[in-house]
């Protein structure tokens, strides 16, 4: 099985019953099994118009699915609850990509792995750093060291009222 590193995003409805939902439809992914999540955290929106905050977290798969495959069950997870494709950026439902698919780099029209915006993502990192402290990326970037020059602004652990120093 290979390790595949899943973040996971919400911004409308509700997020923190979105999330929990797709964690629970991330256990039910067939030939895969949901290994752990990070802790959750609020994140400001990146995107078009003023928008809710986002609630995001990172799950870790051993997954025996390919690639795009992953990314199709994934998509499936997204439509169910709700997801509209439309203008780049947002507020939406749920976003599921994935950041990791064991040391693979992929590069296709329709998936590129690790996601190409991984490195500026202060949601994406701190999350993943928690599941995996020692973990380094394709290129040979340990994830610790890419924390070094990572804001926190705009970033807080959920259920906390401010930044909490992360």
């Amino acid at each position: 099985m290979t390790a595949a590193y899943i973040a996971l995003g919400s911004n409308l409805g509700t997020p923190e019953a979105q999330l929990k939902t797709a964690l629970q439809a991330l256990e039910q992914l067939p030939q895969s099994r949901l290994v752990s999540s990070s802790p959750w955290y609020v994140s400001k929106a990146i995107g078009p118009g003023t928008q809710p905050d986002y609630l995001n977290a990172v799950a870790l798969l051993d997954t025996d699915l390919s690639p795009l495959a992953l990314l199709t069950a994934l998509q499936q997870i997204e439509q169910q609850q709700g997801r509209e494709r439309g203008e780049r950026w947002a507020a939406r439902t749920l976003d599921l990509d994935i950041l990791l698919y064991g040391n693979e780099e992929v590069a296709s029209p329709e998936l590129r792995i690790p996601h190409p915006a991984l490195e500026q993502r202060n949601f994406v990192l701190y999350p993943l750093f928690d599941l995996a402290p020692d973990l380094t990326l394709p290129c040979g970037t340990p994830i610790e060291s890419l924390l070094a020059g990572c804001s926190t602004e705009g970033l807080h652990a959920f259920g906390e009222t401010r930044d909490p120093g992360l």
